[in-house]
């Protein structure tokens, strides 16, 4: 059986030489913190919420406390998580007062017969279990308040230009996958959006295949970066695909990146991990964070 091992990704993007160091230290707490769940006899499913809750408490990150504003104003925020054993998900859309937008999604993989709620449906379930919630305030990263003040004293841009901006910062998403003991595979994304999204805009984050996929099968694999391209290749079921024709997670990421750039002109990264154990990690960005760690061997860094 391979040994457990668990990967996480803070986002990939132009990251700032100032936010390096937090970015690289953010990734490996959340690695340690998914690890433990992992030592202590853990599922993968259980390791990889761990860790993308230690991601959207930190607002370094592009995800829960670290979210961007959309053009209204608010914080519309998507998560996913997925079961290789079984094939289960659950993902959430356009959430807005949720502390841990990770978690809820499970919640409507669990507790529901659904695979995908938004909006105010999905805040009426968090409310209902009793999920912390939080105000929007509390969700902005108080950097891209700033930057969204400054855009309504100088006017909004041209939506043509969310792009631009956007390819210039961190991506929209953080991530984990992670392979227990008994060679059950997970995977789980959040998202806090593009700054200045058109409101109601929903990424890759929250959709099977595109933002994340895993199948005990294969390997599972998350993805981060343009969104919008990202799901016209379905990327992450593309890269699970391309493991089960053989490749190792390494080569069936970068593979996956490849045809990313070729079919789409998309920017973006992967992380992954295939049955056997071994681990992927790629990205066609200037930088993307991440950390792994298997309890012997450790890394983290911001080039792939």
């Amino acid at each position: 059986m391979p040994r457990p091992v668990l990967v996480v990704h803070g986002g990939a993007g132009t990251i700032p030489e100032e936010r390096q160091a937090a970015a690289i230290e953010g990734c490996r707490r959340a690695a340690r913190a998914g690890w433990a769940v992992l030592a202590a006899g853990g599922s993968a499913l259980d390791a990889v919420e761990a860790a993308v809750r230690v991601l959207e408490d930190d607002p370094t990150f592009n995800a829960g406390r670290g979210s961007v504003m959309t053009r209204a104003g608010t914080v519309e925020m998507d998560a996913l998580i997925m079961d290789g054993a079984t094939l289960r998900a659950g993902a959430v859309a356009a959430v807005r007062r949720v502390r841990n937008p990770i978690t809820l999604a499970r919640a409507v993989m669990e507790r529901t017969p659904h695979v995908l709620l938004v909006g105010a449906g999905a805040e009426a379930l968090a409310e209902l279990l009793g999920l912390p919630m939080a105000d929007e305030a509390e969700l902005v990263a108080p950097r891209d308040r700033e930057r969204w003040e400054a855009l309504q004293r100088n006017g909004p841009p041209d939506l043509r230009e969310i792009l631009s901006h956007a390819l210039a910062e961190p991506m929209d998403t953080v991530g984990a996958v992670a392979m227990d003991a008994a060679g059950h595979g997970a995977a789980a994304v959040s998202t806090g959006g593009i700054s200045n999204q058109w409101p109601g805009r929903v990424g890759d984050s929250a959709l099977i295949g595109c933002g994340a996929y895993a199948d005990d099968r294969v390997g599972a694999v998350v993805a981060t970066g343009w969104g919008e391209t990202l799901m016209r290749v379905v990327i992450s079921k593309t890269a699970c695909d391309f493991m089960a024709l053989g490749l190792t997670a390494q080569a069936a990421v970068e593979a996956a990146i490849r045809l990313l750039e070729e079919r789409v002109q998309g920017r973006g990264g992967l992380i992954g991990v295939d049955r056997m154990g071994r681990i992927g990690i790629a990205h066609n960005t200037p930088h993307m964070a991440w950390a792994w760690t298997n309890g012997e061997d450790e890394a983290a860094g911001i080039r792939g």
